[in-house]
């Protein structure tokens, strides 16, 4: 069992690393005892991305480890389900919160915005089902 999880978890990472990364931040996950997640988190992690009082889909990945801990504070790169809404509306220093459903379990800042533009100009286009994989 434990082989197919981390089978799981590099394929995730493995396909988080071909998209496109929208923006980079940096981010901290809250401690288990203030809240936040029971276990680490991986690249591919999928939580929401709430800022401007709306919650948003984003892919994670941690480019400099393999996992983060509750209480890390990394680097990392978040794609976007929908990066055509945050055109203009997110700029190095945004914060932002990290939810699970409505549960805080992260916070963190965009540090730099990277292919934002050019996803948002693929998924207007129509390719954004492909560029993601993502069946919704």
């Amino acid at each position: 069992m434990i082989c197919a999880a981390a089978s799981t978890q590099t394929l995730a990472r493995q396909e988080a690393m071909a998209r496109p990364r929208d923006i980079e931040v940096t981010l901290t996950l809250l401690p288990t005892e203030h809240g936040g997640r029971n276990g680490p988190a991986f690249s591919g992690y999928r939580p929401q991305f709430y800022y401007s009082g709306q919650d948003f889909d984003g892919v994670h990945e941690y480019p400099d480890v393999g996992s983060v801990n509750p209480g890390d504070t990394v680097k990392a790169f978040i794609v976007f389900l929908s990066p055509a809404y945050h055109l203009g509306k997110l700029k190095p220093g945004t914060a932002f919160l990290i939810r699970e459903g409505q549960r805080v379990v992260g916070y963190g800042a965009v540090t730099q915005i990277l292919d934002l533009e050019a996803s948002a100009k693929r998924a207007l286009a129509g390719d954004g089902f492909a560029r993601l994989g993502d069946a919704s």
